[in-house]
C-alpha cells in the first residue's frame, strides 16, 4: 500500500510539506505542489479522506467556483444551486477565487483528489486549455461565464441581447452619448454585452467613444469612482450602461453626492435585477437574469453527467433575459420584453 512517506520520498520533499499540499495549506510554492501531484499520480496515491470516498464511489459533493460571494448575483446563484443540490442528496462546496488564477486552479484540484464528484465553473480566470486537463478526473460544466472553445456543457444567457435591449431603451429616451461599464476585458459575459451595446448604437448611426469606457467596475465603490470620472468630463455622457446593479447603485450614490439628478441629468441602467435595484432611490432600471432557473439547470446537468459517466459533450443551454424599466431611466416602474 502506497503511503504519504512514499510520496515524500519520490517528490524529494518532507512528509510535512506533502501533507500541507494535500490539505491545501497556503504558502507552498507552485513548484513543490507540482512535484507532490506528479508523485501522487505516479504512485497512484489517494489521500485517506478521498480513499473512503472512492470506496463509496461518490462523495455526494459538488463544487461551484465563483469570483466573489459579496456580489449579490453570485450569492443568489450559489444559494439556488445549494437548494437544488440538496434536493438531490448532494452538498455544495463554495469556492471563491477573488479573481486569482492560482486560486482557481487550486480549487480544481478538488476534482483531481476526488474530494468532489464534479465542478460548476461560474467564473473563469484561466484559459480553457489550462483547465481542460482536469476533465480526466471528473465532469466540469460552465454556468454564467463561458468559453465557446470548451468541449463541455455550458448554461448561459444571451448577453448580446441583454446589452442590446438595455442600450435600445436608453437611445429611445433620446440619449446619444453613453458610457459603458463592465467588470473586465477577459470576461465573455462582459464582451458579449458590449457587442449588444455597440449593435444598438450602430443601428442609430452612433459610435462608442472609448473615453467613456470603464472596464474594472465591480462594486458600489467602483461605481462611485466611475461617476467621479464622468463628472470631470467637459462633455460627459448623459446615460450609463453598467454590468451590475451594484455598480449602478454606486453611480447613483456618487451623483447624489455631487447634486446630479438621476434620471433628469443622468440615466443609469444596471444588470441582474438584484434586491438593491428595487430599494435604491431612485429604483434602478435593469436587465433581469433568471438566476434561479440557471442554477437549477446547472446542477441538473452536472449531476446527470456524474451519474451517466459518459463523455462530456458540447451542449449549450441559453436562457432568456428581460428588461425591467424603473426610475433611474424614466422615473416609473415598467416591464418590457424585446
Amino acid at each position: 500500500m502506497v503511503t504519504i512517506d512514499d510520496v515524500a520520498e519520490l517528490a524529494g520533499l518532507s512528509k510535512s510539506t506533502v501533507s500541507r499540499v494535500i490539505n491545501h495549506y497556503p504558502h507552498v510554492s507552485k513548484e513543490k505542489k507540482q512535484r507532490v501531484y506528479e508523485a501522487m499520480e505516479t504512485l497512484g496515491y489517494v489521500p485517506n479522506s478521498s480513499a473512503r470516498s472512492l470506496r463509496n464511489k461518490k462523495t455526494k459533493m459538488i463544487a461551484v467556483i465563483v469570483p466573489r460571494l459579496m456580489n449579490p448575483f453570485f450569492g443568489q446563484l450559489v444559494e439556488s444551486m445549494e437548494v437544488a443540490a440538496n434536493q438531490q442528496g448532494y452538498q455544495l462546496l463554495i469556492c471563491q477565487t477573488m479573481y486569482s488564477k492560482e486560486t482557481e486552479l487550486g480549487h480544481l484540484e478538488l476534482l483531481k483528489t476526488k474530494q468532489v464528484d464534479g465542478i460548476i465553473l461560474a467564473s473563469l480566470e484561466n484559459e480553457w486549455e489550462d483547465i481542460a486537463e482536469y476533465l480526466a478526473y471528473g465532469p466540469l460544466i460552465m454556468c454564467n461565464e463561458f468559453d465557446e472553445s470548451a468541449e463541455i456543457p455550458i448554461i448561459k444567457l444571451d448577453q448580446i441581447h441583454g446589452g442590446y435591449i438595455a442600450t435600445k431603451h436608453l437611445l429611445r429616451l433620446g440619449h446619444t452619448k453613453l458610457a459603458y461599464c463592465s467588470g473586465g476585458y477577459k470576461s465573455m459575459v462582459a464582451n458579449h454585452r458590449k457587442v449588444g451595446f455597440e449593435k444598438a448604437l450602430a443601428e442609430r448611426g452612433l459610435t462608442f467613444q472609448e473615453s467613456c469606457g470603464f472596464y474594472q467596475a465591480y462594486t458600489i465603490e467602483n461605481g462611485m469612482e466611475v461617476f467621479k470620472e464622468i463628472h470631470k468630463m467637459k462633455d460627459p455622457p448623459t446615460a450609463v450602461f453598467t454590468g451590475s446593479d451594484e455598480v449602478a447603485a454606486g453611480i447613483i450614490t456618487g451623483a447624489r453626492e455631487y447634486g446630479v439628478k438621476v434620471p433628469e441629468e443622468l440615466s443609469v441602467i444596471g444588470f441582474d435585477n438584484q434586491v438593491i435595484s428595487r430599494i435604491m432611490d431612485p429604483t434602478i432600471s435593469t436587465v433581469e437574469q433568471p438566476i434561479e432557473q440557471m442554477a437549477q439547470k446547472a446542477v441538473h446537468v452536472l449531476l446527470e453527467k456524474i451519474h451517466s459517466q459518459k463523455a462530456l459533450s458540447k451542449e449549450r443551454y441559453e436562457l432568456p433575459l428581460e428588461l425591467i424599466i424603473r426610475e433611474s431611466t424614466v422615473g416609473g416602474p415598467l416591464r418590457a420584453v424585446e
